[in-house]
């Protein structure tokens, strides 16, 4: 290719982002600077939280500068390289942007993978990548539980919260999960092996805290949250003691400008619980621990992981916006291109 398309940040997003907000265009191939390299990107991963990267706001990470392309953990293939460390047709995973060429510093957040442990590329932004171990990690290493304890799920159906499920019944819990609809709460059960599925969709925070102390009438001893808003307020109502409650995401939150949050933390504080804010960016020293475990799981069909797989950087918003409409019904990547 000689036309490197970049899908940028125009304008910060009020709301719900819109079209305008973004700019798909066309500029030159990038040549390696001295010491680095350029990498073709084939996947990108979509997740919820690009959305708050977007906004001018104070967080873990800065914002993404307007007229820069949105930010995305990429797969992709060396293209040129100026450096001995990345050869022309490496694979490597980084953090890139939204664009079908991407220049890399060594020493960055880039690293070599090797693709034949997978049946897809696009495994290391799935399974054996960040929403994968984000799970993992999210279970295994902060909330601990323990056979027979009861963990709740929220964002049951999407690509975290359906791993958590499955990695928590590998562990021995009882896994409850709260999903957007009836065909979500079937796959919780039929697909990923949960023992509740409650669907939270038309319901008041009274009605579904109701539904969830009619699945664990002792509480959940561990909270893994993903949604915010109303669906926590009715966890919240339900909580063991001494519970841990993984604070992964608040999707509901994220196109609202006012971000009102929830209502009833005295709850925290009378079931003597923990609140723990995770972020999986603590634990790239060990994706590799992590990934050969979930692979490992993944081989004996203990673990399904699903893809929803996009095609086209010129379908970016589209693809971006599942996230928010509940379309998709797996890990969310976009397929920029096939390799070199």
């Amino acid at each position: 290719m000689t036309v490197n398309r970049r899908f940028l940040l125009a304008r910060r997003p009020v709301g719900t982002p819109v079209p305008d907000d973004f700019a798909l265009v066309e500029q030159p191939v990038p040549t390696p600077p001295a010491g680095g390299f350029v990498v073709r990107n084939c996947y990108a991963s979509l997740d919820p939280a690009q959305r708050g990267w977007m906004d001018d706001a104070p967080s873990y990470m800065p914002p993404i500068p307007l007229g820069d392309p949105v930010r995305a953990t990429t797969i992709g293939v060396v293209a040129a390289s100026d450096t001995p460390d990345f050869a022309v047709g490496d694979w490597v995973m980084g953090l890139n942007g939204l664009e079908d060429y991407s220049v890399n510093q060594t020493g960055g957040f880039t690293m070599k993978v090797d693709t034949a442990l997978v049946d897809s590329p696009s495994r290391f932004l799935s399974a054996m990548g960040a929403v994968g171990l984000t799970a993992y990690f999210g279970l295994t290493d902060v909330a601990k539980p323990q056979p027979g304890e009861t963990l709740l799920v929220s964002g049951a159906a999407g690509a975290v919260g359906s791993a958590v499920g499955q990695i928590g019944k590998i562990m021995g819990c009882r896994v409850i999960g709260i999903a957007g609809g009836a065909e979500k709460c079937r796959r919780l059960t039929e697909d990923y092996g949960f023992d509740v599925a409650i669907d939270y969709k038309g319901k008041s925070v009274g009605q579904l805290a109701a539904e969830i102390r009619a699945a664990a009438p002792d509480g959940a001893d561990v909270v893994f949250e993903n949604v915010g808003g109303t669906v926590m307020e009715a966890e919240l109502l339900n909580l063991a003691k001494k519970a841990r409650i993984v604070l992964c995401g608040l999707i509901s939150e994220y196109n609202s400008p006012e971000k009102v949050g929830v209502r009833n933390l005295w709850q925290v504080l009378a079931q003597q619980a923990t609140i723990y804010g995770y972020l999986i960016m603590d634990y790239a020293p060990r994706f590799a621990e992590g990934g050969a475990v979930m692979a490992d799981w993944m081989a004996q069909g203990r673990l399904r992981i699903d893809e929803d797989v996009q095609v086209g950087l010129e379908n970016a918003y589209d693809a971006f916006m599942r996230l928010f409409s509940g379309a998709n019904t797996g890990k969310l990547v976009l397929k920029i291109a096939d390799g070199l």
